[in-house]
């Protein structure tokens, strides 16, 4: 039994109070049709919101099965809608983005009835009001008489004890009001039915019992509930109470509670209906994000041109280990150097800025940097065991040059004589002739431009994986050398010269042609080419250092002088000497994708020629004469040069002028770089770096490391480090070398400050265009806090519905949550894609120029971050909005058009 005990309704408003009712007490049996008649303004829709839980009393209390209402909680009131009361509205409140079958759906949904129940339910309500059939239409596809029977069957979906119609018939012509009547009368047969009606023919007709009101008070009931009743319902059977407590306790498990998904759905649909508009606020949304993707794509694609570059960058900058190397960490205190101390500074006064200190502060840290390592047979040898799978390939340097010992043919011209000559004697025959021309001021550069012979790496598959054989095939053996090409397929004419594939005379020629005012020159004797068979097969013999240097005894004013004499003429040397024949078996050029390979332009020779010179001079003689410091006394006043003399002929003149064998400038150029104070010479030092100049030291005393990726280069570094771990032991062909025992090797890895360097400039660039993109940002999430709140205004009905359904406020806060989620997703989505179809257009107009074909590239994880970034900014701007929605209050939020 429904009991409603001195009922107050008081509207408060800032002039005024005005009470709708004032002390209403009525009793409805649980199986009944009552009829509130009266005029506007009496109470009637007051208090018929009031018995559906949409509204509060101001005072006096209502009962329901016993159970007084004053201690109900918003969960309780939602539950009491939902599960016992059944709504039916004069204008249908019918959800207009649902079907008919949504719309009855919604008050199982809100109920946590399951999908097949719930569809199952709904369709026999439907079917029980006349619309079999009809499920799937729109409410705007149905007449006003469908309309009221879909709200009809949403009343009674879920099987409420109470049945609520306010003007069920307002809004209907006399025939159709009938067929409603005719219905609403069939129901009131299972359970009671309260009608709020201005017609009191309709009640009289029927209705079991009509309640007048006026002026907030009942004047008139025609079959009051007697005492006799309500002591029945007030003292029920002990079956009755049993049922009665049963029936408690199911209400208190019942839920009214809207799922997410639920939430989700009606939004949806609802900016379904609204496509057009809800692309546009998409759109507009997106705007930020495409802006903020564009960046990061152009940042990403410019770091993956970087990293597409590293491993080719890492074949031209590797790792390297020297015994002087740079350390790169201190290139910080080179600028910390220039720091001054901050004074504080008195007016009239000119302060002075000391150079001197600056230059001293300078020349200190460049000692610093240069760092002189002692690379031991040990450290050598613990290098060499790094895991192979670290690296593509290890050079070992033993810093001796092959120009002393590699002998070529040289002619003056076409016809002469050609003469076997060393490598070195021919630099300075070259620079002897080139000081008699215009070309003298530049004479030098023979010797420090032209490049000498250099070892190539072991690996063959890593050097054909970044260079092509032009012609040949790559050098492998001992006897066999090669030619690089650069990516022009040029070689330089100052190497060619070196090498002897210039006469004299076509040399000669291409210095005239650079140096006359005219730029004549005589194009019989000028190449500006030589074809691959020219090149190839050429032949040089390699001779040890016992074959090339003898020592002998020259007597001079009663005094014995011992002295080292260097054959550099084929001529000079003992009869039936025989060297080792080296032979250009192969020419490459470096792939087209290859912008920094392994090997520079110019002659290479293989690692089993280098095991070779180094065996057959391991204990040369000229090496006891060198350490002996008696018998080498002379040449150590001179630093140690070996000298030679040669003839040189220039414009039909022979002249004789004397070359050397030194290691002086080599020392005195890194002993003095920078202003360090290396610059004092030490001869004991020339001497020793004399005697690796000819190949006389096993032991390597430079590394280079190429490792396999740039990623494995951490492996290497790594590696290397554990060397300088002032913890722990190192062991080395068996033998264990504490930290105390190992001395600290520096590396050089170029490759890793200059990338970091590059990234830290991209990161930095890529954060301030972000911070000026985030503008349009934050004006997008403004724009859609406001497109929400529009939403909300639109939807107030909606939330009604709802919440009449039993939906909680937080259900409502959730349905528009859900909408700016959509929306944010939305617009995420569409700023990604349009980033993702920019980016094709500008890598398709960008590439040709610059020659990479993904120079915007939006890293999917960046992508899916960007979306969420859209999807939590339209959540915080839809908060207010939706926390707005859920404040409605039910009544007057069915009221409104």
């Amino acid at each position: 039994m429904l009991e409603l005990k001195h009922i107050r309704k008081d509207y408060v408003t800032a002039s005024e109070t005005v009470r709708a009712l004032k002390g209403v007490s009525l009793s409805f049996r649980d199986k009944e049709f009552v009829s509130i008649l009266g005029p506007s303004g009496c109470g009637k829709t007051t208090l018929l919101n009031l018995i559906g839980g949409l509204d509060g009393y101001t005072s006096g209390d209502l009962v329901i099965n016993g159970r007084s209402t004053k201690s109900y909680k918003d969960r309780d009131w939602d539950v009491y809608r939902n599960h016992r009361v059944g709504f039916i509205f004069q204008s249908y409140n019918l959800i207009p983005h649902q079907t008919v079958l949504g719309n009855v759906e919604l008050a199982l949904t809100i109920a946590g009835i399951g999908k097949k129940e719930r569809v199952a339910r709904a369709k026999r309500a439907l079917d029980r009001v006349g619309l079999a059939g009809q499920y799937y239409k729109r409410p705007n596809q149905l007449s006003g008489g469908q309309c009221q029977r879909v709200a009809i069957a949403r009343a009674l979906v879920n099987d409420p004890e109470i049945l609520l119609a306010d003007e069920p018939t307002g809004a209907l012509d006399t025939v159709t009001s009938v067929q409603i009547m005719e219905l609403i009368k069939e129901i009131s047969g299972e359970r009671l039915v309260i009608m709020v009606t201005h017609n009191p023919e309709l009640a009289a007709k029927y209705s079991t019992r009509i309640i007048s009101l006026r002026d907030g008070l009942v004047v008139q009931d025609t079959n009051p509930v007697t005492a006799a009743e309500i002591y029945s319902a007030r003292h029920l059977s002990v079956r009755e109470r049993r049922a009665r407590k049963r029936t408690d306790r199911a209400m208190r498990k019942e839920k009214a509670k809207m799922s997410l998904f639920t939430a989700f759905k009606l939004s949806a649909r609802n900016l379904v209906s609204k496509k057009g508009r809800t692309a546009m606020v998409g759109f507009a949304g997106s705007i930020g994000i495409i802006g903020i993707a564009l960046v990061l794509a152009f940042s990403a694609g410019i770091k993956g041109y970087v990293a597409s570059m590293q491993d080719d960058m890492l074949s031209g900058n590797p790792i390297e280990i020297a015994e002087t190397a740079y350390d790169l960490n201190m290139l910080t205190g080179m600028m910390d150097a220039a720091d001054k101390e901050e004074i504080i500074k008195q007016p009239n006064r000119v302060y002075i800025s000391s150079l001197v200190e600056y230059l001293a502060k300078m020349s200190n840290t460049a000692d610093t940097l240069m760092v002189e390592n002692t690379l031991t047979e040990e450290y050598i040898e613990y290098v060499k065991n790094m895991p192979q799978e670290y690296y593509s390939a290890m050079l070992l340097g033993y810093g001796f040059d092959l120009a002393t010992s590699v002998f070529t043919d040289f002619k003056t011209s076409k016809d002469a004589v050609a003469q076997s000559i060393s490598v070195h004697r021919l630099t300075s025959v070259y620079t002897s002739i080139l000081k008699e021309t215009e070309f003298k001021d530049y004479a030098s550069y023979v010797t420090a431009l032209a490049p000498s012979f250099a070892q190539a790496p072991s690996n063959t598959d890593y050097i054909l994986n970044q260079y092509n054989i032009e012609a040949g095939d790559i050098a492998k053996e001992k006897n066999e050398i090669m030619l690089v090409l650069n990516s022009r397929d040029e070689l330089s004419d100052l190497l060619l010269a070196r090498l002897g594939y210039y006469t004299e005379d076509e040399f000669l020629e291409i210095v005239n042609k650079a140096t006359s005012e005219d730029g004549s020159y005589d194009e019989a004797l000028y190449r500006d080419s030589f074809s691959y068979d020219e090149l190839l097969g050429k032949t040089f013999e390699w001779y040890s250092n016992d074959q090339l240097f003898s020592v002998g005894v020259t007597s001079f004013g009663g005094q014995d002088f011992y002295n080292a004499k260097y054959a550099s003429s084929a001529d000079e040397l003992a009869e039936g000497t025989k060297g080792l024949e080296l032979t250009v078996v192969g020419i490459l050029t470096p792939k087209d994708n290859i912008s920094y390979g392994c090997l520079s332009s110019g002659v290479y020779y293989t690692e089993a020629l280098t095991e070779h010179v180094l065996e057959k001079n391991a204990s040369a003689a000229i090496y006891d004469f060198l350490l002996d410091d008696e018998k080498s006394a002379a040449l150590a006043q001179g630093y140690y040069s070996l000298t030679y003399t040669y003839d040189y002929t220039y414009e039909g003149e022979t002249k004789t002028s004397m070359g050397a064998i030194s290691a002086l400038s080599t020392i005195d150029m890194l002993g003095g770089m920078m202003g360090g104070s290396g610059s004092v010479i030490d001869p004991a030092e020339v001497r020793d770096n004399l005697i690796r100049l000819l190949g006389g030291d096993s032991v390597a005393n430079s590394v280079l490391i190429y490792p396999l990726s740039f990623d494995e280069k951490d492996l290497v570094t790594e590696y290397l480090d554990d060397w300088n771990d002032e913890d722990g032991v190192i062991s080395v062909g068996g033998i264990e070398y504490g930290a105390d025992e190992r001395g600290e090797v520096t590396y050089t890895d170029t490759l890793e400050l200059i990338i970091s360097i590059i990234n830290t400039m991209i990161d930095v660039i890529s954060y301030a265009l972000i911070a000026f993109t985030s503008v349009s940002l934050v004006v997008s999430t403004v724009m859609i806090g406001i497109i929400t709140y529009v939403s909300v205004v639109e939807r107030i009905k909606e939330i009604g519905v709802i919440r009449s359904l039993g939906g909680r406020k937080k259900d409502v806060s959730h349905l528009f949550n859900a909408e700016t989620f959509i929306i944010g997703l939305l617009a995420g989505l569409i700023g990604v894609g349009a980033t993702y179809l920019i980016s094709i257009v500008l890598n398709l107009i960008l590439e040709p120029l610059i020659g990479y074909p993904n120079i915007a590239a939006l890293p999917v994880g960046q992508a899916a971050l960007l979306v969420a970034l859209s999807v939590a900014l339209t959540l915080i701007s839809g908060l207010i909005p939706a926390s707005s929605a859920a404040k409605k209050d039910p009544v007057v939020a069915l009221r409104t058009e």
